[in-house]
């Protein structure tokens, strides 16, 4: 498994899997997009975003659209996904990265502390009404300096070894299932052998 930048040719499936997961796509661009992948198969397991929001006083840096897939979820898949989006605001200079969610105690374990809503800067203020309107009614306002980000380290020993759960696969259909009975049943070209 790895995290990777999203690229253009993965635009559509982004789009169908934030508006299935039901997360916020507002002012999409996939460049802003980080894809955790298999990386045997190739296949995408999850995916979020750093969102710029540029005011009077400077740039702020959101977390937001966090989702992974449910035949990965457990494994650390998300958790890599944040990592790599704490990184890179960092490596961009940002001192406080935010997040308006209600996964605050998923985001706990990695350093992220929920901050009084009048602490948030205006922008996100508005923000916040948005999403409680519009996503998701239980979202509160966290934060965090990227350098105390701290990965537990079963989310980074679980995502060395994540595989798509293939638990509830429907089996494959026989005869049965459509009332035939193999045992007694002849066919059109059958030759009796």
């Amino acid at each position: 498994m790895y995290v990777r930048d999203a690229k253009n040719r993965d635009e559509a499936w982004l789009l169908e899997h934030i508006e299935a997961l039901g997360l916020d796509e507002t002012a999409f661009r996939s460049r802003d997009y980080v894809i955790a992948m298999d990386e045997y198969d190739h296949d995408r397991a999850g995916f979020g975003r750093i969102r710029i929001h540029k005011t009077d006083s400077g740039e702020i840096c959101e977390l937001t659209s966090i989702g992974v897939l449910e035949d990965w979820r457990e494994q650390g898949v998300g958790a890599h996904v944040v990592e790599r989006l704490v990184t890179t605001a960092r490596d961009r200079d940002f001192d406080v990265v935010y997040s308006l969610t209600s996964a605050d105690r998923y985001l706990k374990q990695f350093g992220f502390t929920r901050l009084p809503e009048d602490e948030l800067p205006p922008v996100l203020q508005k923000r916040l009404e948005e999403k409680r309107e519009n996503l998701d009614s239980e979202a509160v306002p966290m934060r965090i300096q990227p350098d105390r980000f701290r990965m537990p380290e079963h989310l980074r020993d679980a995502f060395k070894g994540a595989h798509p759960d293939s638990g509830d696969q429907e089996p494959e259909e026989g005869p049965e299932d459509f009332g035939i009975d193999p045992d007694e049943v002849t066919y059109k070209y059958d030759t009796g052998n």
